[in-house]
C-alpha cells in the first residue's frame, strides 16, 4: 500500500505526541529548568554496562549535562532538559535544533565547548547525571567525569559515534528512568521507517556514497557502521563494500584523488554545510568525473535537512524521513 503524504504527517505526529507526554511529565517550568522529567524514582538504582565498564545511578537524575556532540536530543525526548549542552555545530548560542524545540520550550542552558571537555564548567553545572554516549570520550576523560557525577558512555560493542539510535535511546531512558517510555518511541520512528521503505520501494538494493568536502587532497566518506550512514541503510541502501574494506573498524574513510573512482555508486549524497561547500564539490572535475554526477544521481545533503543527519537521533530521523527521502527517491527513480 502506498503511504500518503498525510498519513506521513499523522505518522509523525504520533512520534511528536509521545515526546510531548514526555515532557507533560515535569511538574513546573522549574522543574524543566533544574533538567527534571517527571516522577521515575521507582526505577532507580540502575546499572548501565559501556565500553570503561559500567556506572550506577543511584536515584532519579534532576540535574543532566549532554555531553556528546549531539546527546541533547535522546534527552529531550523523555521530557528532561539538560542544564548543560555541549556545542557541536550551527548558532553558536543555540544548541536546540527545529525539531527538538517544542521539547525545548524556553530552556536556556549553560552552552559548553566543543573542542575538548571542560571539566570545570561540567562541575560547575553541580550534575547528578553525565551522558556522554555521542561524545568519544577517553577513558582518562570518564574516570575525570565519573568522579563529578555518574557518567554513561557507549556500549563496549559499538565504536565511537557509531552507537545506533535505537540504542542510544535505550541507554538514554535506562538512565532517566523511563524504559518503557524508550521502547514506544524507537517502535514509532520504526513504523516510520517501515512505512517508507514501503511508500519508496526504488531505494532497496541501491548502493550510496556519503560524502562531503575534500580535505588535504583526500575525499571522506562514511563506512555502514556511521551513525549517518546508518539512515539510508535502514531504507534499504547500502554503502559499496570496498569503502568498509578501507575504513576498517573506523566510521568513516578516505580516498585520493587517484583513487576516487572507488566513491562510484548508485547514489552520491555530499554533505554540503554551507555555499561555499557546495560549490567546492561542484567544482571538483574529479567528482563531476564520476557516473552518477553525469547522470544526475547528486543530492546535496544540506541545511535542516544536514543537521538534522548529523544527529540521527529518535527526535530528527522523523524530520528527516519527511524532507530528505522523497528528494532522494526522485533521484534514485
Amino acid at each position: 500500500m502506498m503511504i500518503t503524504g498525510k498519513v506521513r504527517r499523522t505518522m509523525l505526529a504520533g512520534v511528536a505526541s509521545l515526546v510531548l507526554l514526555s515532557a507533560c511529565g515535569t511538574d513546573s517550568s522549574s522543574d524543566a529548568d533544574d533538567g527534571g522529567g517527571g516522577d521515575a524514582s521507582g526505577a532507580f538504582p540502575v546499572t548501565i554496562e559501556h565500553a570503561y565498564g559500567e556506572t550506577e545511578i543511584a536515584e532519579e537524575p534532576e540535574r543532566v549535562v549532554s555531553l556528546g556532540y549531539t546527546e541533547q536530543d535522546s534527552i529531550l525526548a523523555f521530557g528532561v532538559v539538560p542544564v548543560g549542552v555541549r556545542y557541536a555545530f550551527g548558532p553558536e548560542d543555540d544548541v536546540f535544533f527545529p525539531w527538538a524545540d517544542e521539547a525545548a520550550g524556553d530552556a536556556e542552558p549553560e552552552i559548553m565547548p566543543r573542542a575538548e571537555v571542560d571539566f570545570e564548567a561540567v562541575a560547575a553545572l553541580e550534575p547528578d547525571l553525565i551522558m556522554a554516549v555521542t561524545a568519544g570520550l577517553t577513558e582518562d576523560e570518564y574516570e575525570t567525569l565519573s568522579q563529578i557525577a555518574p557518567t554513561v558512555v557507549q556500549p563496549e560493542e559499538f565504536k565511537a559515534f557509531g552507537t545506533p539510535w535505537q540504542e542510544q535511546t535505550r541507554i538514554t531512558g535506562r538512565a532517566l528512568g523511563q524504559e518503557e517510555r524508550a521502547e514506544e518511541l524507537i517502535a514509532e520512528v520504526e513504523a516510520l521507517f517501515e512505512e517508507t521503505r514501503a511508500e519508496f520501494p526504488q531505494l532497496d538494493g541501491r548502493t550510496f556514497t556519503l560524502s562531503g568536502t575534500s580535505y588535504e587532497g583526500e575525499y571522506p566518506f562514511n563506512a555502514s557502521d556511521d551513525t549517518r550512514a546508518r539512515f539510508f541503510v535502514d531504507l534499504g541502501m547500502s554503502v559499496p563494500a570496498e569503502q568498509d574494506e578501507i575504513a576498517g573498524d573506523q566510521f568513516f574513510g578516505t580516498v585520493s584523488r587517484e583513487e576516487a573512482r572507488l566513491l562510484a555508486a548508485d547514489v552520491l549524497l555530499f554533505q554540503s554545510g554551507s555555499d561555499e561547500e557546495r560549490a567546492g564539490i561542484e567544482g571538483d572535475p574529479v567528482l563531476t568525473a564520476l557516473p552518477a554526477f553525469a547522470e544526475g544521481r547528486v543530492l546535496f545533503v544540506e541545511g535542516s535537512d544536514y543537521d538534522a543527519l548529523q544527529f540521527a537521533s529518535v527526535l530528527s530521523l522523523p524530520y528527516l524521513l519527511e524532507n530528505l527521502v522523497p528528494e532522494l527517491a526522485e533521484i534514485v527513480g
